[in-house]
């Protein structure tokens, strides 16, 4: 009994240390594996991360109860007092600081929207001319390019607004067009529609109207390229929506009032109007960008190989055609990337307008807010938020974008 005894024993303490001889190994696989370690390191670095973030807001909590200062957002509710040069959306000085913050929000959207859009198009064609056969052409998109990328973009800013936009006529000897258009060096002056409807409705229209007319593109498309659908009814389709559109215009028109701006004393009334550093911040901002956005149409192009151009001059596609049917397509996908940094540098960009007092967010929100409520805390925090939300926005549409034309393997 005393031998079975003790081999029963020995045989359990060999089954334990095997045990705990296969738990240690697969504890060691399980640390030595990559998704583990992946885990481990985000977990210390978000710790880190969190942890520099708490002593920091500790540190400001600290120095402020020592300044006797408050932190809070309750100053949005404070009456401003101050008058803004220009808004889109009303303004008075009686409103709030929160209204201030949406004038500032709005004024560098129209801004940043402006220089994206119209950058977009003149660096599309200056990076396809940057690539002509004729030599004149390429040699003038070229030099555009090199001048233009190689001077500080504060600098073209400062000068467009000193040496073009402060030297243009007074109101009285403005340039007129049709008595319905101004410019003068106060700015550029033009109709306005006004109306008592709400906003809302218009606006619903037109995104009523803009979607039927994009889904009787892609209805359109699909009846040419893939020979589905029956192409009179896309023909119908459009017939209407062009229709209902004019009897929208002429119904739209009656409940709107245009206001004309006239000349009245040494000033022009009525209408509306952008000021000249509106005009000197977008010019410069979109001849800047224009030129970095040329430059990553040109590699888009350059990055298609020499055979798909000489199978187009084949097959007998004229330039346009091979652009647009045979080049470009291929060539989005290398510009998109790029193309997502310029339009996220044109939105941050437009902070420089501060320098000629141009009323965007930084003017009119980081400075004359903060000289009067000493919140230099909230504000920059909230100045930051807004850029932050904007670029992600631009990064995940265009990513999304930019997911949809790659080569997808089947």
């Amino acid at each position: 009994m005393a031998d079975f005894s003790s081999r029963s024993s020995a045989t359990g303490n060999a089954s334990a240390q095997s045990m705990q001889r296969s738990g240690r190994a697969d504890l060691t696989s399980f640390l030595n594996r990559d998704s583990t370690r992946g885990i481990v390191i985000q977990g210390v670095t978000l710790a880190l991360v969190l942890a520099l973030i708490a002593y920091l807001g500790s540190n400001a909590a600290y120095n402020l109860d020592r300044l006797g200062m408050m932190f809070g957002f309750d100053f949005l509710s404070s009456t401003a007092g101050f008058d803004i040069s220009w808004s889109l959306i009303p303004y008075d000085p009686s409103m709030t600081y929160w209204r201030v913050f949406l004038v500032g929000i709005t004024n560098t959207l129209v801004l940043a929207f402006n220089v994206i859009l119209f950058g977009t198009i003149i660096g599309t064609v200056v990076g396809i001319l940057r690539l002509s056969s004729n030599p004149l052409v390429a040699l003038l998109a070229r030099s555009y390019v090199e001048v233009v990328r190689n001077v500080p973009l504060l600098i073209q800013i400062i000068f467009w607004f000193t040496a073009v936009f402060s030297t243009l006529p007074p109101p009285r000897r403005g340039y007129a067009l049709g008595d319905l258009f101004f410019l003068n060096n106060r700015g550029f002056y033009f109709p306005s529609p006004h109306s008592d409807v709400s906003f809302l409705w218009f606006a619903g229209a037109i995104v009523v109207f803009v979607g039927a007319a994009w889904l009787l593109y892609r209805k359109a498309r699909a009846t040419r390229f893939h020979q589905t659908g029956n192409r009179k009814v896309v023909r119908t389709g459009w017939f209407i929506w062009a229709v209902a559109l004019v009897l929208a215009c002429i119904i739209g028109n009656g409940f709107v009032e245009w206001s004309i701006p006239a000349l009245d004393g040494f000033n022009l009334e009525g209408g509306q109007y952008v000021p000249v550093a509106f005009g000197a911040a977008f010019v410069a901002m979109t001849v800047y960008r224009s030129a970095a956005i040329a430059e990553s149409v040109r590699a888009g192009m350059e990055s298609i190989d020499r055979g798909q151009h000489e199978a187009a001059r084949t097959i007998g596609f004229s330039r346009y055609q091979m652009l647009r049917l045979i080049l470009i397509p291929q060539a989005i996908r290398a510009i998109i990337p790029p193309l997502a940094n310029s339009w996220l540098v044109a939105v941050k960009d437009s902070s420089l307008a501060v320098a000629i007092g141009f009323p965007e967010l930084v003017s009119v929100f980081m400075q004359t807010s903060i000289n009067q409520t000493g919140r230099a805390i909230e504000i920059i925090s909230m100045v930051m938020g807004f850029y932050i939300l904007v670029s992600l926005i631009i990064s995940y549409l265009l990513n999304q974008y930019n997911a949809r034309v790659q080569y997808k393997v089947m």
